[in-house]
């Protein structure tokens, strides 16, 4: 073991191999936990999804076309008469219907036992019961196969329907299975094998059905595996890398320190009287010896170069503050390389300057621009005709750190207003709207003082990108966020509040200050025109709903005030105002 090439090899591969054996056991834990984690995860999305398309189903599929039906003039007619083939022609038009009058049926089938059923009233003119019709969706393997559809589920996972503990619905070797998960992911077994499951309840009452959504977890084990092969394979590859090299950096030191003590013995031969112990026969014996050559010649440079360097990258570290940048990049560069004075320009006006840059030599220019640009110079004046080279190299080394940390702050500028900034239409996004409304109503509640809120909802946005494409979409919302910027107070806050939702923040406004400006900003919007490509134009009308504080206490109560308005003026008809008044009525303004 006397070569240190081979001393580094071999402290590198220990070194290395312990934490490796560490990681793979850690790795292989956090990838079984995380595979577990992301399965439920999936399986929970799918569920949420796949409940929401049965609610869709049932509230837009069954429960408008019973509705429909109740109130179509035909149909009260067929009922008043009794008759019996209209009906009938209704029944076979409209799926999965029944017509009663009382509790006879008329026409149609009864619904199963296992369907999701919505019943509507037919009245007569004098708002007489005339009977009832029924409209049903059953709960069978061809509604787990439309819900599966949009669910996102991988192939081997399955939907089932379950009720009365026990399953009725899914593949046949399922069928007749009590083994119910709950609605927190765990393990079960069914068919012989065994499936991570998760399941919800999408029908109370009598029945109670549930919907069960599972995988294999063999599936889940095989994913597992294939990470754990992954990473021995990566852990096997690294320790081979950490060995080649930690030999080729064994042969470098080598041969760096012979090159360094040759070049120490060169620079400072016999001139200091300070030594270091020096012990053995090895390279860093040599390098010893030189070191002791040039100590004293460096030390005093060296602490104060490295002083200010301390200094420079400390203060480069702590502040986000251009300005502040300026004087210390300035003051530092000068102080390590010992210039006589130097400035910092930026757009040819001089931003900052040190000692006196107007005496020396020829001053060197260091580009601290992002890419090398020369928008942004300092200029350091050196004490005689030049700078050395290692006086160079540092101010040059320090213009490169300089510059990064200059670009640093322009991008965490850019971040900061990213976080808080729409990217299509500039306006404030939705996190930052709710902390400003939060903020306003701790403000207005220590103070006093009003405060409102207005939703605002672009009518009918779905017939704009379905006609003219979502370029044109985009082009309404920004149109919109302009008429927002052009009309409301410096300190009001416009925000995109989600899709084609808008929200307008107005301190020190009442409810009939903020309906003032809600219902100019419909007078604008609907009478903007907007222009496409080809020469066409069309104009988008909007709705609003206006709440104020203190009628609404919480940034929750505001809210939901003004979306309970903004939703009866879409009910109104659509471009109006409706404002929310303090006890909780709304009144309409078109």
């Amino acid at each position: 073991m006397g070569s240190f090439k081979l001393r580094l090899v071999t402290y590198f591969v220990l070194l290395s191999l312990v934490p490796l054996l560490a990681a793979s056991w850690a790795f292989s834990q956090v990838s079984t936990r995380g595979e577990l984690s992301n399965t439920d995860a999936r399986l929970n999305a799918a569920m949420r999804v796949a409940v929401r398309d049965y609610t869709q189903s049932v509230r837009d599929d069954a429960a408008g076309a019973s509705a429909s039906l109740a109130r179509a003039t035909s149909v009260q007619r067929a009922f008043l008469t009794r008759n019996r083939a209209a009906l009938v022609r209704l029944s076979r038009a409209v799926p999965n219907s029944a017509f009663y009058s009382r509790n006879e049926l008329l026409a149609g089938r009864p619904p199963p036992e296992l369907a999701a059923k919505r019943t509507s009233s037919v009245l007569s003119t004098n708002q007489e019961l005339l009977g009832r019709i029924v409209v049903w969706i059953p709960l069978d393997n061809g509604l787990l196969s439309e819900l599966r559809a949009n669910a996102g589920l991988e192939t081997e996972d399955r939907l089932l329907l379950a009720t009365g503990g026990r399953i009725v619905a899914g593949p046949q070797s399922f069928i007749g299975s009590r083994e119910i998960p709950g609605e927190r992911a765990r393990y079960v077994k069914l068919g012989g094998n065994e499936y991570r499951a998760v399941s919800t309840a999408i029908l109370s009452g009598d029945p109670n059905v549930t919907l069960v959504a599972l995988t294999p977890t063999s599936s889940i084990h095989s994913a597992v595996g294939d990470l754990r092969e992954r990473f021995l394979l990566f852990a096997f590859a690294a320790l081979a890398v950490v060995a080649l090299l930690a030999w080729l950096l064994g042969r470098t030191i080598v041969r760096s320190l012979r090159e360094l003590a040759d070049a120490a013995g060169a620079v400072a031969r016999g001139q200091f009287g300070q030594r270091v112990p020096v012990r053995g026969r090895d390279e860093f014996a040599t390098l010893g010896r030189a070191f002791n050559e040039m100590s004293e010649q460096i030390s005093a440079e060296r602490g104060r170069v490295q002083e200010a360097v301390d200094r420079f990258g400390k203060a480069l570290a702590a502040t986000h503050d251009p300005f502040a940048l300026l004087n210390v990049i300035v003051e530092s560069a000068v102080e390590a390389t010992g210039a006589a004075g130097g400035r910092l320009v930026v757009d040819g006006q001089e931003q900052a300057r040190a000692g006196d840059p107007d005496r020396g030599g020829r001053p060197l220019v260091i580009p601290l621009g992002p890419d090398g640009g020369e928008n942004t110079r300092l200029l350091l004046a050196p004490e005689g005709a030049d700078f050395g080279d290692q006086s160079r190299e540092l101010a040059l080394w320090l213009g490169s750190q300089a510059a990064v940390a200059l670009e640093n702050v322009r991008l965490h500028r850019l971040v900061e207003r990213q976080a808080s900034t729409d990217g299509l239409t500039d306006l404030a996004n939705r996190r930052h709207f709710e902390e400003a409304l939060a903020s306003e109503i701790s403000r207005a509640e220590r103070f006093g003082g009003s405060l409102a809120l207005v939703l605002a909802d672009l009518d009918d946005f779905k017939q704009v990108n379905d006609r003219y494409g979502h370029q044109a979409g985009d082009d309404v919302l920004r149109a919109f966020a302009d008429v927002l910027r052009d009309t409301v107070r410096d300190i009001d806050l416009a925000a995109r509040y989600g899709g084609e939702e808008f929200a307008v923040l107005l301190p020190q406004t009442d409810l009939e200050g903020a309906e003032r400006l809600a219902e100019r900003l419909r007078e604008v919007m609907e009478a903007r025109q907007l222009t496409l490509d080809p020469g066409a134009s069309f104009s988008v009308t909007s709705s609003f709903g206006v709440a104020s504080f203190p009628e609404a206490p919480t940034p929750a109560a505001l809210f939901a005030a003004a979306d309970e308005a903004l939703y009866r003026a879409k009910s109104a008809g659509k471009n109006c105002v409706v404002c929310a008044s303090s006890d909780g009525a709304v009144r309409a303004r078109q």
